[in-house]
């Protein structure tokens, strides 16, 4: 289409949306020894990632086209960390799934799989194709295997909006969330009290930064 007109420029073919390249590519970040991870459920929230991924770091924002969030547990079975029903993502047009790619390094992967529950079947790994500012990331991400439907616990409901507001997911995404029915479980749960020791941490280290 443009053979004859040798003045056309690289960044005209972008500017035009006719050139896409990944953001990785385009600056020169890629390597061997990171990935990038789409989380869409309680890993939006940067201090419960590193909990477990200490290299975890935002990469951008972005959404999955012709996919819904959904909440529910493997093969029926309630997560004992949890509560209550958890986030997958399944196929569904014209709808869409905002997120956090998070940028993690190789050493981190036997970990988040391993947060994932994939050796217990629970989820599976799969690479999904995230739009951001108009370009295509290639992610990893990982979908529930066998979901039986069960509304999530407050506490894992407030921990996604937490990472939703947190990263600055658009707002009307972020009211969608809030909306969403809980089982109304009051109970203790351990890791929601790992999560707000670590966010405690997080604003103190914030807080001596601002004083410095």
């Amino acid at each position: 289409m443009f053979a004859g007109n040798s003045r056309i420029s690289f960044a005209m073919l972008l500017a035009l949306g006719l050139l896409f390249v990944p953001i990785l590519e385009a600056s020169g970040e890629m390597d061997n020894s990171t990935f990038l991870y789409f989380a869409y459920g309680s890993n939006l929230l940067k201090e419960r990632l590193q909990l477990r991924n200490p290299s975890a770091t935002v990469h951008c924002i972005g959404r999955l086209k012709d996919y819904k969030l959904a909440f529910g547990n493997h093969k029926g079975l309630a997560s004992d960390r949890w509560h209550g029903g958890v986030a997958t993502i399944e196929h569904s047009l014209e709808d869409e799934v905002w997120g956090v790619v998070w940028r993690m390094n190789i050493s981190d992967l036997e970990s988040l799989d391993r947060q994932e529950s994939v050796k217990l079947g629970a989820y599976s790994p799969a690479e999904v194709s995230v739009w951001t500012l108009g370009q295509e990331l290639n992610c990893r991400t990982y979908i529930m295997n066998s979901c039986v439907y069960a509304p999530p616990s407050p506490q894992y409901l407030k921990v996604i909006v937490m990472g939703a507001e947190q990263n600055g997911l658009p707002k009307d995404y972020q009211e969608k969330l809030r909306s969403i029915e809980t089982n109304k479980y009051e109970g203790p749960l351990p890791v929601m009290m790992e999560v707000e020791r670590a966010m405690k941490r997080s604003k103190e280290r914030a807080n001596h930064r601002s004083d410095a």
